[in-house]
């Protein structure tokens, strides 16, 4: 009976074995890609209070997304506080697994780095862009009380009543906090600014007639607007808004006067890249839809034309510097 040498078989089917269990670890142990994200809710985390423009768009864009990642669950969590820094310092600090993101605006991640001593955390090392929303006006708003009808007639009276007008804002350091400040400085007045805790609870003071003068974000007062409830005196964008067309710039009475809030989503430095890629994807697709865009306009919001993580990543790097010399110029600091 003829025999063969049967150990070069058994080697080659052991070494086969341990390969194919190698790769069955790899798929048990390997965070999950692409292909599987995401598998669980996704939480968009919010840096400012309930009701204002962030969190309007937030869910907006939070339901959108969720649609166009096969049916995910994607969740809106506001996290307020010190101007928006809470709710960034937790994405900064939280997972690098994508199931953390973070929806903000321009105030908090482009001006709180220069406000602040320590803001916790730095805007272009800690995160990943991952889509351009777009961008709104702030509003001038007065209580319908208040005696100027115009832009004007305000900037007449401001400057003869001086410091006794008191405006309120989302708080200190916010973006119409500084506008304030630019106005004051640009418009040759000199309100006292009165800083509350997000924004809604600052128009409902004006609604109240607390206080007679409010700069909010357009989709945060728009209601109020349509009702009568709050005068819109001038929006603070270089151009009138298509929203309220009847409604002046400032820079219309105060040239060179311009002050726009972007939104923008944004991952923790950190994420896979094939996730964050999904991620970016799934952001763009849902701007394209046509029902988003449409409640989007209805806000105010001026929809970003299609912008590259990289592009978007070049307008925060220069609007840091653009704030920083606006805040330094104001003497506006927080600790």
């Amino acid at each position: 009976m003829e025999t063969h040498n049967i150990t070069p078989v058994l080697r080659f089917r052991a070494r086969a074995l341990l390969a194919f269990g190698l790769a069955a670890t790899a798929l048990l142990t390997t965070p999950a890609t692409a292909q599987t994200y995401p598998s669980r809710p996704v939480t968009l985390v919010v840096p400012q209070a309930a009701g204002g423009t962030n969190d309007i768009v937030g869910r907006l864009i939070g339901q959108k997304l969720g649609e166009v990642m096969n049916n995910a669950s994607v969740v809106v969590d506001n996290r307020p506080g010190a101007g928006g820094n809470i709710g960034t310092q937790l994405v900064a600090k939280g997972p690098k697994d994508g199931y953390t993101l973070l929806m903000t605006i321009s105030s908090s991640q482009a001006i709180n780095p220069t406000l602040y001593k320590n803001p916790g955390f730095d805007p272009e090392k800690d995160f990943k862009p991952v889509g351009l929303i777009g961008a709104v006006p702030n509003v001038l708003l007065v209580n319908p009380s208040f005696p100027a009808k115009n832009l004007a007639e305000f900037l007449k009276l401001a400057r003869e009543k001086g410091a006794n007008y008191q405006y309120a804002s989302a708080g200190n350091g916010t973006l119409n906090h500084l506008l304030g400040e630019m106005l004051n400085s640009m418009g040759g007045i000199s309100m006292q600014h009165v800083p509350y805790k997000g924004v809604a609870p600052a128009i409902n003071d004006v609604l109240g007639s607390q206080l007679p003068i409010v700069f909010a974000s357009l989709p945060s007062a728009l209601a109020h607007i349509k009702a009568g409830k709050l005068r819109a005196l001038a929006v603070s964008g270089e151009k009138r808004s298509p929203v309220l067309p009847d409604v002046p710039a400032i820079a219309e009475q105060v040239p060179g006067y311009n002050g726009t809030l972007w939104i923008g989503l944004f991952a923790p430095a950190g994420v896979p890249a094939d996730v964050l890629a999904t991620l970016q994807g799934a952001t763009r697709k849902a701007l394209d839809a046509k029902d988003l865009r449409d409640k989007l306009d209805q806000q105010g919001v001026e929809i970003a034309a299609p912008t590259s993580p990289e592009q978007f990543a070049t307008l925060l790097h220069n609007d840091l510097a653009k704030w920083a010399r606006i805040v330094k110029a104001s003497g506006a600091a927080v600790d």
